[in-house]
């Protein structure tokens, strides 16, 4: 068991929403799934709460209702080791949300993900300042990151 584990609240669509993220990872499966019973607050088999996991972090989601929303403040750092997984997740996951900018967006359900390639941090951590300064300036032009934008810059070219 680990120590810490994400706790998403959603309205009612957390079954949902566990599939739809279980179904973009490759590495990643449904855990324990809690259902209401009668009486409930929530229609007789609907989720109550579930864990899932992905690329080994477990997630525990719960259908808490309205009274919170998900915000840009709290995000999901993917690293990223191709411009094809890149790709890949950044269309997947902001299907039916919103894009935004320097690899930032928002799914569907609300929940803010950010789609970086591991290259990114070698290349703003150059020791060189003026490589990393064209590297920062790039990206911050971009809203899907883009690994040969990111390396030209690096570059000078």
């Amino acid at each position: 068991m680990q120590k810490i584990t994400p706790f998403l609240w959603f309205d009612g669509n957390a079954e949902e929403a566990m599939n739809f993220y279980v179904s973009i990872f490759k590495n990643s499966r449904i855990g324990k799934v809690s259902r209401y019973g009668e009486g409930g607050p929530a229609p007789k088999g609907s989720v109550m709460s579930a864990t899932f996991e992905i690329e080994g972090q477990e997630f525990f989601a719960l259908n808490g209702g309205p009274q919170f929303k998900f915000t840009p403040a709290i995000s999901f750092f993917v690293n990223c080791e191709t411009q094809q997984e890149v790709d890949e997740l950044w269309e997947r996951l902001s299907e039916g949300g919103r894009k935004d900018r320097c690899g930032w967006l928002q799914d569907k359900y609300g929940l803010s993900w950010q789609i970086i390639p591991t290259t990114l941090g070698k290349l703003l951590g150059d020791k060189d300042p003026q490589k990393s300064k064209r590297v920062m300036e790039a990206m911050l032009k971009m809203d899907k990151l883009n690994i040969e934008g990111l390396q030209r810059a690096y570059d000078g070219r």
